[in-house]
């Protein structure tokens, strides 16, 4: 990573990820000329595309060869996370709601000779654009905000970037995947083997890049902050690797054999999909409310202490409560028994942690009538608290046994992501945009206002309704008549879903509209003609050698 003595930054990482792109290439058109499959084939183009692109954008900055100034900082790197988690976040929003108008309406974009406009196209497409994009983008942008990107040598920058562009480029490889109907038909873990692998490398470039940052701080002291990044970053990565062991079918073919079967399978599959929820949607988004909610207030974390209670017992707990997903299945009682009983467990150091981000705002509460920002960053913390009440209880077995397979499970997953992911997201982005451009302020508060309003009544229309519509479906299903035979019909109970399903689409409008006055706001905050705004912590310093610890 050393630096060139014109300045240059490009190194070793340059050359490195060039021959990987280069490697990739020539994988890809060898797929391509074994390919058995058209959808195969197409998957491996998309593949060469994306990887060509970056080759050429590789060789067009070391072609540039300008000579930077040694900095602590990488901001074009974290603007670069800000703009694809915009972009995403309303392209996973939109088709959303098309899906969800699809099911209040399901003529709307259905076409048999055109299968990519269908529902069962669309939902993935939807779920992995919202998380892994659009969240991904959110976690990598605001971590290497408040560590790595901030603290690392700019030598880290072009590996920051391939974190930043090779998340998306996942997403485009996996989303053009799910629209020819290549899935592996695994919940949040439907992509095809071979993306599963490029998203490997990417992630290993994440985890080097903060890693690296850490081992070379010049603070002594680590934030509470990124100790929930760290352990987000590596519990991710195990799963990621475990779920998805695989055995190709050919080297022609996107269809592989899980290296798990029967109901191995399916515990190893919600141990992924659990903790998934569990690290990436939860302690990820825990280290974006430990950094930005005392910064927005100007208040320092309420108990540094609970903070750490908060965290260990956290990732001790959660671990364990994949099983709940598998209630009234072939997998031993025991094993679920131990799954809700660690869910009911994991009450505690949820409610631990919304009451320490809550109560950061002792002696600052009246700055909520004047911030929207920081208003929408503390109700994201109301709404993770509202989420890990309600998981626990939907654990439990008897619940459960309602519950299950209903709309009320839908409207849960989207109290925590619309609420507490989205809302927790949408506050550091509106921080991290005037932070990153030099600008005073936000273009206008009162589009944030806006948004806030609309988001918060589209998550109340969504939520609320799947709520009525998931225990009606689970009554209507068990009710019996005098004879002992089921009372409605299946067909009766889906007719019946269809009001709340329409309330649902209109909630995910509102939440659609409030996400692009978003854009725009961030969009002319960033290229407003207003003086730049120097912050202390923005002047830049001459390199110094970093001081053994």
């Amino acid at each position: 990573m050393a630096y060139a003595k014109n300045g240059s930054v490009w190194g070793v990482d340059a050359v490195a990820i060039g021959a990987i792109l280069v490697v990739g290439m020539y994988l890809s058109m060898f797929g391509i000329s074994r390919a058995i499959e058209p959808a195969f084939a197409v998957q491996m183009w998309t593949l060469f595309a994306a990887l060509l692109a970056g080759l050429i954008g590789l060789v067009g900055v070391m072609g540039a060869d300008k000579a930077r100034a040694p900095s602590r900082y990488e901001n074009g790197v974290i603007k670069a996370g800000v703009i694809a988690s915009m972009f995403w976040g309303v392209a996973g929003f939109l088709v959303g709601l098309i899906i969800a108008l699809q099911l209040a309406f399901p003529d709307l974009f259905y076409f048999s000779e055109w299968g990519f406009t269908n529902f069962g196209r669309l939902r993935p497409l939807h779920t992995s654009a919202v998380i892994f994009a659009f969240g991904g983008n959110v976690l990598i942008a605001t971590s290497f905000w408040s560590c790595s990107a901030r603290a690392a040598r700019a030598g880290w920058g072009l590996v920051a970037l391939v974190c930043v562009l090779g998340l998306p480029a996942f997403i485009v490889l996996a989303g053009t995947g799910y629209l020819e109907g290549v899935t592996e038909g695994r919940e949040y873990a439907e992509p095809p083997w071979y993306t599963d692998i490029w998203l490997t490398i990417v992630w290993v470039a994440y985890l080097l890049v903060f890693l690296g940052t850490l081992w070379k701080r010049q603070e002594k002291h680590i934030y509470v902050a990124n100790w929930f990044y760290l352990a987000f970053i590596v519990t991710i990565a195990l799963l990621h690797l475990v779920n998805n062991l695989a055995v190709p079918v050919s080297a022609g073919s996107w269809q592989s054999y899980s290296l798990f079967s029967g109901v191995q399978d399916a515990l190893t599959q919600w141990w992924y999909g659990h903790n998934a929820v569990g690290f990436f949607l939860t302690a990820g988004f825990l280290g974006i409310m430990y950094y930005f909610i005392p910064k927005q207030a100007n208040r320092p974390v309420y108990s540094y202490r609970l903070s750490i209670i908060h965290f260990w017992a956290l990732i001790f707990l959660y671990i364990w409560a994949g099983p709940h997903h598998l209630h009234y299945t072939a997998l031993p009682q025991w094993a679920q028994t131990l799954g809700m009983t660690f869910s009911i467990m994991l009450w505690m150091p949820s409610w631990g942690g919304m009451i320490n981000g809550l109560m950061t705002l002792s002696g600052a509460w009246d700055k909520l009538r004047t911030d929207p920002v920081l208003r929408m960053l503390v109700v994201s913390v109301a709404f993770y608290g509202m989420s890990t009440f309600e998981g626990p209880v939907m654990s439990i077995r008897a619940v459960n046994s309602l519950s299950h397979y209903t709309d009320w499970t839908i409207g849960h997953v989207h109290s925590g992501a619309l609420g507490w992911v989205g809302f927790v997201s949408f506050g550091a982005l509106y921080c991290l945009t005037p932070w990153l451009w030099k600008k005073k302020q936000l273009h206008s508060l009162a589009l944030v206002d806006w948004h806030f309003w609309l988001a918060t009544i589209g998550i109340v229309l969504y939520i609320t309704s799947m709520w009525v519509a998931g225990v009606m479906q689970g009554l209507m299903w068990r009710a019996y008549n005098e004879f002992g035979f089921l009372e409605y019909s299946f067909v009766e109970t889906v007719e019946a879903m269809h009001p709340y399903y329409a309330i649902r689409a209109l909630g995910g409008g509102l939440f659609l509209v409030g996400a692009l006055l978003m854009a725009y706001n961030l969009w002319r905050t960033a290229t407003g003609k207003e003086p730049a705004h120097e912050r202390a912590s923005d002047v830049p310093v001459l390199a110094a050698p970093v001081a053994a610890e």
